[in-house]
């Protein structure tokens, strides 16, 4: 039999998540331009299968494929779970009897890493090449059962451009060290630039974007009146000018925290879950996988991200578990806008 390799810690793994970011970005543009050049990117939008989480759409097989393939390769040789819309959470680790394939394992107390990973975040923007899609990668250290969002250490948000771009951004964190914004040239994959990201200390309530997520028809009308009140409250309370309180419905979670804490965006919140109960319906709402990572990234840029009530952000990390969230730029608008969101939340 082959001996365990010795166990490493979480940041021996950060090099392997860039690579499992890579990857996918690489199998996935590829894939992407030929379909756009052969049938216009018909094929990218026909659904080929239901995963665990989602629906699985032609632009998201070489995507997954491409995840196995990085699972099936670094568990050969290191114990570690894996979660994906697709599957859900699996366990892989090395076989004890030698063989170079790696073998199903009991469940999460094997000493490695637990790692959600959402290959593409914003999958419908990117197959009608509308605007980007991020890779998702929410790393925990090792544990005995399935983590939540307190135990995400190393957040990895890769950009999947449109057709149109020259380059491709990365944000990537670990806990307490900050958030790192990365530019590569697309055509060369060189790395053009590495520096830190942090959002200003600007407190504005206008001139900026503010967005009230709600593309799904049946919850837009409920949270098109919310966000009116919200506005009402700026305008009326804190003088905002609202005649500049720009709206934009990204279709992406992770490129919601993407562009918090670029500073595009001054506040975003994503009401879905919560207005859905409130009016005693479902919902297809943001999922543990699609935002873990990226809300450690955007807090670790300096934003605030929390529960539209103000309370704690809580979840597992699971395919099913509903998210919603209210995100500031900081820490001072965050103390200027949340009153005014919680007072016209339903309920």
């Amino acid at each position: 039999t082959r001996p365990m390799p010795p166990l490493r810690p979480l940041e021996d793994w950060n090099d392997a998540l860039n690579r499992l970011a890579e990857e996918i970005a690489l199998a996935t543009r590829s894939h992407f331009l030929a379909e756009l050049d052969r049938d216009r990117g018909a094929s990218l939008r026909r659904a080929a299968s239901q995963g665990a989480g989602d629906v699985t759409f032609g632009i998201d097989v070489p995507a997954e494929r491409a995840a196995r393939a990085w699972f099936q390769r670094e568990a050969a040789t290191r114990p570690l779970s894996l979660l994906t819309e697709d599957t859900g959470w699996c366990h892989l680790g090395p076989d004890p009897t030698g063989s170079e394939q790696a073998v199903e394992l009991p469940g999460f107390d094997h000493g490695g890493p637990r790692i959600a990973l959402d290959p593409i975040d914003g999958t419908r923007n990117l197959m009608t090449d509308l605007r980007s899609a991020w890779v998702v990668v929410s790393a925990c250290g090792p544990g005995a059962g399935e983590p939540r969002l307190a135990d995400v250490t190393f957040g990895l948000l890769g950009e999947l451009p449109d057709s149109r771009a020259a380059v491709r951004r990365t944000l990537q964190a670990s806990r307490g060290a900050g958030c790192e914004l990365i530019v590569q040239d697309l055509a060369s994959s060189d790395q053009l630039s590495r520096t830190p990201l942090r959002v200003d200390a600007d407190d504005r309530c206008d001139h900026g974007y503010f967005p009230f997520f709600r593309y799904a028809p049946d919850l837009r009308p409920a949270i098109a009146e919310i966000e009116a009140a919200f506005f009402a409250r700026l305008e009326r309370d804190e003088g905002a000018d609202v005649r500049h309180c720009f709206d934009d419905q990204y279709i992406c979670s992770a490129g919601q925290l993407a562009l918090l804490a670029l500073g595009t965006y001054r506040f975003v919140t994503d009401l879905r879950p919560i207005v859905a109960a409130a009016a005693g319906r479902s919902t297809v709402p943001s999922k543990p996988y699609d935002v873990a990572g990226a809300i450690l990234c955007a807090r670790e840029a300096g934003c605030i991200v929390e529960h539209p009530s103000g309370a704690e952000l809580d979840f597992p990390l699971d395919v099913s578990t509903p998210v919603a969230m209210a995100s500031y730029a900081n820490g001072a608008t965050a103390r200027r806008l949340r009153p005014h969101l919680q007072a016209v939340l339903p309920g």
